[in-house]
């Protein structure tokens, strides 16, 4: 049978809280085994003389002013809110008569050892824990050197719970470690899988232009003697080839050599969101986004694309990187935005090419890829700034700027 998730409010209550409604629900029981209630005889158990006199009283008034102190320090100073929620146990302990402290007035110390061993380093749980024992047998000790008796099989129970408690805490910390880890080895193994599928591209242009060059090459071996003019032309046509390949192998080269150099910032908790990797046919670029978008908008979502400034040839790093980002924004707007539509546009400047894809359907609601991070990743070896977020009038928005060499403008 599925389980409900819990609600949203419940989720927000801080540690805190947590200890105090304990507390409260602990004084309840309290009171309630020691009134007859409807159906009963008599009382579970009976009230000490003290228990409703005004020391017994003072004594409960005080537990009960210690633990939202407790729940108040719990996040900042866990260990000495730990004390507050101890004494308030054994201080609510006093006018009952009992020969132990019962767990209604340890669940609000329980329930602090388990958030302090949930949310803080494993050492300060232990020490949590630690403390919380030693403040159980503390109470059976002085009352065995007062010569009362005491309750060792009660405070057993009360011990295992609070084991128990530690235990649960120290189950989700790492539980969350783990979790935390894993997202860290996916992002990585995206940024590794991004930049190796920027290596492949590179290859593929590097590949058609060292084609085109040894064809060059050979017309103007050819022609050199009977044609000298062609093979003048065909030498600079080698010559714009064999710069425009180096420049781009250096620009791309620069950002994948090492970890230091054109890497983007580490990515948010928004930018573990988005892609899962789409083939790229060979050769594809900004012109090919017209496809995209009739492909697209086939499949049901609306693609309206829109330029700006005069489309002019681009280096083909950029052109492939530029079209890759088109691409993997409108598919993240496809699996993850929820709409019917999107707009992508491309901004043909003098020194830079601005892509922006936005849409109106659910700002940065997160899928389970690392398109983002890839998108980033593409950006930052080109030496552009990337950026992807929900708008502020309603859902999400990518925006890339991929810089022009200046020998190519």
């Amino acid at each position: 049978m599925p389980v409900a998730p819990p609600s949203p409010s419940l989720k927000r209550l801080p540690p805190g809280t947590w200890v105090v409604l304990a507390w409260c629900g602990g004084m309840a029981v309290t009171f309630l085994l020691r009134l007859r209630l409807p159906g009963e005889w008599y009382p579970a158990m009976r009230p000490a003389a003290q228990f409703f006199r005004w020391d017994g009283l003072v004594h409960m008034a005080l537990a009960t002013a210690l633990v939202p102190a407790c729940g108040a320090l719990l996040r900042r100073r866990p260990l000495p809110a730990l004390v507050l929620g101890l004494a308030a146990s054994v201080f609510g302990t006093l006018p009952l008569g009992v020969a132990e402290i019962p767990l209604p007035q340890f669940l609000a110390a329980e329930v602090a050892v388990f958030f302090i061993a949930a949310e803080r380093p494993r050492g300060t749980g232990v020490v949590a824990v630690v403390m919380a024992l030693a403040t159980l047998g503390a109470h059976l000790a002085v009352r065995l050197m007062c010569g009362w008796p005491i309750g060792v099989s009660s405070e057993t129970a009360v011990a295992l719970t609070t084991v128990i408690a530690w235990l649960l805490g120290n189950s989700v910390r790492e539980s969350r470690e783990h979790a935390e880890e894993l997202r860290a080895r996916a992002a990585t193994q995206a940024v590794s899988d991004e930049r190796l599928r920027i290596a492949r591209e590179l290859h593929d242009m590097v590949a058609h232009s060292i084609g085109v060059i040894a064809l060059q090459a050979g017309a103007a071996r050819r022609v050199i003697d009977t044609q000298p003019e062609r093979a003048r032309d065909a030498l600079g046509e080698i010559e714009t080839a064999g710069r425009q390949t180096l420049s781009g192998l250096r620009r791309m080269l620069g950002g994948l050599r090492g970890p230091g150099q054109g890497r983007p910032a580490a990515p948010g908790p928004l930018e573990t969101a988005s892609l899962e990797t789409a083939p790229l046919e060979p050769g594809a670029g900004l012109a090919g986004v017209d496809r995209l978008a009739a492909t697209t908008t086939q499949a049901g979502v609306r693609v309206d694309v829109r330029r700006l400034g005069e489309p002019r040839p681009l280096p083909p790093e950029i052109d492939v990187s530029a079209y890759r980002i088109v691409q993997e924004a409108v598919t993240n707007v496809v699996r993850h935005a929820g709409t019917a539509s999107c707009r992508v546009w491309i901004d043909y400047r003098d020194d830079e090419v601005r892509i922006e894809v936005l849409d109106d359907g659910r700002g940065g609601d997160s899928g389970e890829g690392y398109g983002l991070i890839g998108m980033r990743e593409r950006v930052g070896v080109l030496h552009g700034t990337f950026a992807a977020g929900p708008r502020p009038e309603g859902g999400f928005r990518v925006e890339a700027r991929l810089p022009v060499p200046a020998e190519v403008r």
